[in-house]
């Protein structure tokens, strides 16, 4: 069946895990106004703001472009009044996306607290102005793919860990991975070629993407039913894959302290082993292992377990990455998948959709 070419189109969920969209409340300590991240609420920009971004990885992988918003010189529109695929149907200065965006629960109500799991919500898109019927597909895909490979929402998972006594602390936990029911009504099946040539039509802006070119299903990879974790104080395969040190001890007193703990020689928040890479050197340890203002390239999620990342040409390959798997978790019992099959997968069959 096709799609209607001006009413709404639904997406029926359930959430697998919490999902986590995030707010920020200004509050004061010592005289001073910070930044308190809180995610008690949704923000359905946060939703929306992911949903992008793998829109922007799906783009790249069929061929096509997508600037950076966060980049003023790769931002759209260029001086030319040009837009890249995805502005065209997200939006940017000058340009309102063509759809309204809304999170409701099973009954239609609109949702503001945040998604637990086991809840089940639907994401409405209204069309604003005339919509494709290659955007609604990438829509789709989109979503098929977040729901197959990915995960959802402003944050995933923290650090992932078996320790039994840190289990429940909220940066250990998994967030964002939902399970889809049905599309209503349902997106007409169209083969990649056409959508391949619909995101490298000569009328998109091409926006150069050196920075990050990564964020790509050409670079994408996929492991079903594997995670990374912690398993004891001094041993993490979450952090040996990343070239991390695995002991989270302190690197000034020896010991170990959980948050809130303080180191008693310092009497500061502890220095840990685990926050320095094995070789301070190694690029991609570097790369792989991301900072506080730059995210890992490497996620894994323990219930279901599922573990996936980017490799980035020139620095690390698939290859390379697949034997850093192999070093915590053997050669036999899982595959390695690749952008490209997954690309393959989506296209011969709407994987995660009943």
């Amino acid at each position: 069946m096709g799609i209607s070419a001006k009413g709404p189109i639904c997406y029926q969920f359930k959430a697998l895990t919490d999902l986590w969209t995030g707010s920020v409340n200004l509050v004061e300590q010592k005289g001073q106004i910070k930044e308190k991240i809180v995610s008690d609420r949704l923000i359905t920009t946060g939703l929306l703001g992911s949903i992008r971004w793998w829109f922007e990885v799906l783009i790249r992988g069929l061929g096509g472009s997508a600037c950076d918003s966060s980049d003023d010189k790769s931002r759209c529109p260029d001086k030319y009044g040009q837009r890249c695929v995805v502005c065209e149907f997200f939006g940017c200065t000058s340009w309102a996306r063509k759809f309204r965006f809304e999170v409701l629960n099973k009954d239609g109500e609109i949702i503001i607290d945040q998604i637990r799991k086991d809840d089940e919500l639907q994401l409405r898109f209204t069309p604003l102005r005339p919509i494709h019927i290659e955007e609604w597909t990438l829509l789709d895909t989109t979503l098929r793919l977040i729901v197959g490979y990915g995960a959802i929402g402003g944050k995933t998972v923290f650090k992932p860990t078996d320790e039994v006594e840190r289990q429940n602390e909220t940066h250990h936990q998994d967030f964002g991975l939902i399970e889809v029911f049905n599309a209503d009504p349902p997106i007409t099946d169209m083969e990649v070629n056409k959508l391949r040539n619909y995101v490298c039509d000569d009328r998109w802006r091409k926006p150069a993407d050196v920075d990050f070119a990564w964020a790509s299903l050409k670079h994408f990879w996929f492991v079903d039913g594997k995670a990374l974790s912690r398993e004891k104080v001094d041993e993490s395969t979450f952090n040996k894959v990343l070239g991390r040190k695995e002991s989270k001890a302190c690197r000034d007193c020896g010991q170990v302290h959980n948050p809130p703990q303080k180191c008693p020689k310092t009497k500061k928040h502890p220095k840990r082993h685990s926050e320095h890479l094995v070789d301070p050197n190694d690029e991609i340890s570097k790369w792989l292992a991301g900072s506080q203002r730059e995210s890992k390239k490497v996620f894994s999620f323990k219930n279901p377990p599922r573990t996936f990342g980017f490799v980035k040409p020139g620095l690390i390959d698939f290859d390379v990455m697949k034997k850093r798997l192999q070093d915590v978790w053997g050669k036999g019992g899982w595959e390695f998948q690749t952008g490209e099959k997954i690309i393959d997968q989506l296209f011969d069959k709407k994987e995660g959709q009943s």
